[in-house]
């Protein structure tokens, strides 16, 4: 990579960086501070879905406000939001007001992705995309493990010093961005496909991402709240975080590569099936197991790379010319299922105490695998053409940063898509 490309990709990937490091173990605390007050699995769930409902609706508006004020100023005011929102929740506790102030973390969050994820793309071609891709992943799930792990550390210095220092690392990441050298991106609205397109184009595709959607939030959201009810402290909670992240960034390479020699759809259904069996396995494992840690390093790399061998998947049948549109209407309805699953799942660790979390991811995965082999039935496996890209789940605007020269090259074999062709497909019942 050349020492150009790095210097205009350095300022959004340290900015990032810092950002994450702060927002990234702000889900884990948030639900620990609420059961430490008392609060229910159901109340919970209800403050954490808003996080990922303003996440859902920045990445469906947050675009046209960008257009509107521009990126450096549109990252100063979406990280400013997050601080203020942090160190609010640090300076008072009412359910209510920690809801609103999650959701509009969630709205600013996904602005800040944007405005990187733009900026990368401006850096360079398709050529080096993938390369800008990973820089994005290893800045993202580093900042996110080391802040998941230092979360007992940080704790240990008093009770509004985990939102503090969080606030800050939020206003600091605007200097690399205001301070290095700037450029000014590029940025289209964001015209999704619609879901009938999608399930015409991949139902599978689609399946996947809802339902690692699900599963992925439900991690985020209430995960610390099992382990602290099954007495784990705080800083071995953020611990155990760190190894479901850790798991995330370490397995979706090798995974990805054997979806490449392998039909895809059977890939999807033996991560489905594996989520499954580790999430029985957990179900009956003791508490204090040393197995634990291990299995959500497996549990955290099979959910996360659901997501890209989903939206490979769907790629396989997607013509060139509907990649981008594609993969931004797979992330729309990949955080429908993140906005849904908290205020879906709470009620089952109510029911049935903190275990109830791991009977959900079960039934979840359960019926990924079913689907995939209804499917499965339906139509042989196809030769993919597409490459896989590990991925985390981007702003729409990150879509296209997937799409790199080799997965355009690799897509031209297929024709234009157009509307009426997509909602045709989608009710033929043979079709992928």
């Amino acid at each position: 990579m050349s020492a150009r490309l790095l210097a205009m990709a350095l300022a959004p990937l340290l900015g990032l960086f810092i950002i994450a490091l702060g927002n990234g173990f702000m889900s884990s605390l948030t639900t620990l501070r609420l059961d430490a007050a008392g609060e229910s699995a159901t109340t919970i769930g209800i403050v954490s879905s808003t996080y990922f409902i303003g996440l859902t609706l920045g990445a469906i508006f947050n675009d046209r406000l960008i257009l509107r004020i521009g990126h450096i100023r549109a990252y100063t005011s979406f990280a400013s939001l997050i601080a203020a929102t942090i160190l609010l929740q640090g300076l008072f506790y009412d359910t209510t007001w920690w809801s609103v102030l999650r959701l509009i973390n969630g709205w600013a969050a996904v602005g800040v992705f944007l405005v990187i994820e733009s900026w990368l793309l401006l850096a360079g071609d398709a050529k080096i995309r993938g390369r800008l891709l990973a820089l994005y992943m290893i800045a993202f799930y580093g900042a996110g493990v080391i802040a998941q792990a230092g979360l007992g550390e940080i704790t240990q210095l008093g009770e509004s010093a985990p939102f503090m220092l969080a606030g800050m690392l939020a206003a600091l990441s605007v200097l690399p961005i205001v301070i290095l050298p700037r450029v000014s991106p590029l940025l289209d609205q964001v015209e999704p496909l619609k879901p009938r397109q999608l399930l015409g184009v991949a139902p599978s595709g689609l399946v996947g991402c809802f339902g690692s959607g699900v599963v992925i939030a439900g991690i985020y959201a209430l995960l610390p709240l099992y382990l602290q009810r099954i007495g784990l402290d705080v800083g071995e909670v953020g611990n155990m975080m760190a190894w479901v992240i850790l798991g995330a960034m370490l397995l979706q390479y090798p995974v990805g590569r054997w979806s490449d020699r392998k039909d895809r759809q059977d890939v999807l259904i033996a991560l489905a099936a594996l989520c499954m069996v580790l999430s029985l396995v957990t179900v009956f494992l003791p508490s204090h197991s040393a197995l634990l840690p291990a299995m959500l390093f497996l549990l955290g790399g099979g959910v996360f790379a659901l997501y890209p061998v989903a939206v490979s998947h769907a790629a396989d049948r997607a013509p060139s010319d509907a990649l981008v549109p594609m993969i931004q209407g797979l992330l729309l309805i990949n955080s429908l299922g993140s906005a849904m699953a908290p205020l879906a799942i709470s009620p089952a660790m109510t029911e049935y105490g903190e275990v109830g979390l791991f009977w959900a991811f079960a039934v979840v995965n359960l019926g990924m695998v079913c689907f995939f082999l209804w499917r499965r039935g339906k139509r042989p496996a196809a030769e993919h053409p597409a490459p896989f890209t590990a991925s985390t789940t981007f702003s729409p605007t990150g879509a296209e940063l997937r799409v790199t020269e080799d997965l355009m090259h690799a897509a031209q074999e297929h024709p234009p898509l157009q509307p009426a062709q997509a909602s045709e497909t989608a009710a033929q019942p043979d079709a992928r």
